[in-house]
């Protein structure tokens, strides 16, 4: 026995008498023998083991293609959760589907080792949805990440700050995306992201600081390379990074960024664009007022590099989707159709307590009259509903005998009550 294995043999509880647990052989067969928690492997088990995993088919969590959805049906299911703003879905459905129909086309790439045909680089297509608040910005990312089945994030853009100062470090976004992706980080790189409040980092103007601008200019540079792709070395529980803490590496190339705002200012910096007289008899009158609902679809980097973003962010995002306003068919809709609709989310409240609850047809107008003036969007319905029907969630658990309570309009205005049909009336009757 040469003196290594006599070593190995030593170390590994001092008989030689040891074998290993998976193929049977003594230790004086095998070049090095490791012991574990009352058991052993051989070198050669380890090396067959390690030529299993490499040469096995990915599957579950660390696979690295995706059964691609065609994009009519990913607008479908978004259809489902989402109402209107469709050029929105429609810019947003290709997008996805261009980006995982590349993620897919890199990895086998790597699997072929390379080809003739890799000689045109795909890049990945951000997105930047803008549109006023309550219009489904948040809505359409979150639904995306359902229908993907990939982890998924919100960061908010107004508590980063540049490295070094108080509040988080951008990095910080990718730690909450692979706590999402249960420390996965095959998984964690493959995932999307959606920053929200993009608009409140922009700069004071158009023109560079010539301050420290620590929450805004500095915010949009240190997104730069996490947006475009680039390898990030995150503390895996957040936090600041110090020299002593163990970093995982984060590819982002493959990450899906999703970027939000409401980009309030930005339809008046397109008016004064679009509005600019034209010269000469037969030209095209394009005199747009700020506050028409289609504003936003008129915008140009142009705009949203006076608005403050920085030149090199807007270049990183380059599908932008306008998101509209939300007139009252729209709201109507947003009450009664999605899957998780507001009355049908209310009507499982009260059937939980064996109570029928209806809303008559006017009292739900009334609720989108009362959002409209709010100006606040889809927002504004459940803290309508939340404020109407509060007195009826408090009574109605203490109360045994009610059978169906109907919504009527002065409910919603506050000048009735609902009208409560009890279940000794319907025996009566």
């Amino acid at each position: 026995m040469t003196e290594d294995k006599k070593k190995s043999s030593d170390d590994n509880g001092g008989s030689k008498s040891h074998r290993c647990n998976f193929c049977g052989k003594p230790a004086a067969k095998v070049e090095r023998l490791f012991a574990g928690f009352e058991a052993f492997i051989c070198s050669e088990c380890i090396l067959l083991c390690n030529e299993i995993l490499e040469t096995a088919p990915e599957t579950g969590d660390n696979k690295e293609t995706y059964e691609l959805s065609k994009p009519a049906e990913i607008k479908a299911f978004l259809d489902q959760y989402v109402i209107g703003q469709e050029e929105a879905k429609r810019n947003v459905s290709v997008a996805v589907y261009n980006h995982y129909k590349r993620i897919n086309a890199l990895s086998e790439a790597k699997r072929n080792k390379g080809s003739a045909s890799d000689d045109v680089e795909l890049e990945k297509s951000n997105i930047l949805l803008a549109g006023p608040t309550g219009t489904g910005k948040t809505l359409i990312a979150r639904t995306l990440a359902k229908f993907l089945k990939v982890p998924f994030c919100i960061a908010d853009a107004t508590v980063l700050t540049e490295a070094g100062y108080v509040g988080e470090d951008v990095e910080n976004i990718l730690v909450r995306l692979y706590q999402a992706a249960n420390f996965n980080q095959a998984r964690t790189e493959r995932g999307i992201i959606y920053i929200d409040e993009l608009d409140k980092i922009s700069r004071t103007d158009g023109n560079p600081s010539i301050t420290r601008d620590v929450s805004g200019e500095g915010v949009q540079q240190g997104l730069l390379k996490i947006l475009e792709g680039s390898i990030s070395n995150i503390p895996p529980k957040g936090g600041r990074k110090h020299p002593e803490q163990s970093f995982v590496p984060i590819d982002t190339s493959n990450i899906l960024f999703i970027c939000g705002g409401a980009f309030e200012g930005l339809e008046k910096i397109i008016a004064r664009r679009v509005g600019k007289k034209q010269v000469g008899f037969d030209a095209e009158n394009l005199d747009i007022s700020h506050e028409a609902p289609e504003i936003l679809t008129y915008a140009e980097p142009s705009d949203l590099l006076q608005f403050g973003l920085i030149p090199e962010l807007i270049g990183r995002l380059p599908v932008f989707a306008p998101l509209l306003p939300l007139d009252k068919n729209a709201l109507f809709s947003i009450l009664t159709e999605p899957k998780n609709a507001l009355v049908k989310q209310y009507a499982r409240l009260f059937e939980m307590e064996n109570v029928k609850l209806t809303f008559e047809k006017e009292a739900l107008w009334a609720v989108v009259d009362i959002a409209e003036k709010k100006k606040t969007g889809a927002r504004a319905l459940r803290s309508i509903l939340e404020k109407a029907l509060l007195g009826l969630m408090f009574e109605t658990p203490s109360k045994k005998d009610v059978e169906e309570i109907i919504i009527t309009p002065e409910i919603i205005n506050r000048t009735g009550e609902a009208e409560i049909i009890k279940k000794s009336q319907k025996k009566s009757a």
